[in-house]
């Protein structure tokens, strides 16, 4: 795969089979806390260890929000700085809590050129923790296109 001058793939050197670069993640108390924080997350489960065993979890666990922004930054470490994850649909396995290590994997299931001719990459994706399949999905990550004008910038002041 060729990537631009930035690490952006372009949407002609992807092909279906592809697989994308593999993410892992330490899980740590610090981590799970963090995530729930800046997610607003305030449920005890996720920042309060007694809390989360009076409920029946040994320990406090990553919440769903962290797990949508993990997922992006797996597909957008593997696609660079110019690819849009367009379409993002996630799945809860079995919980992950500190300790354990999270694996991303992923494949491109197919490429197609869209209606305003964006080049789009179809992707299924997997964290798999110490306990199984923490989190699956699929997701649309549109590609630049060799030869394709840049989007124009969007003035803030608009």
């Amino acid at each position: 795969m060729t990537r631009s001058p930035d690490g952006t793939l372009h949407f002609e050197d992807v092909v279906a089979g592809d697989a994308l670069s593999d993410m892992v993640i330490a899980v740590d108390a610090t981590r799970i806390v963090a995530g729930a924080i800046a997610t607003r997350d305030f449920m005890p489960v996720h920042h309060d260890r007694d809390y989360a065993n009076a409920q029946g979890a040994p320990d406090i666990f990553m919440n769903i929000l962290s797990d949508t922004g993990y997922c992006s930054r797996f597909l957008t470490d593997w696609a660079g700085p110019e690819a849009m994850v367009k379409q993002l649909s996630i799945r809860l396995g079995v919980p992950v809590f500190p300790g354990h290590t999270l694996t991303y994997q992923g494949t491109v299931t197919g490429t197609r050129v869209g209606d305003d001719g964006a080049g789009l990459v179809d992707v299924e994706f997997r964290a798999v923790g110490d306990l199984g399949d923490h989190v699956s999905g699929t997701a649309v990550v549109d590609l630049p296109r060799r030869g394709a004008a840049a989007p124009a910038a969007v003035d803030a002041a608009s």
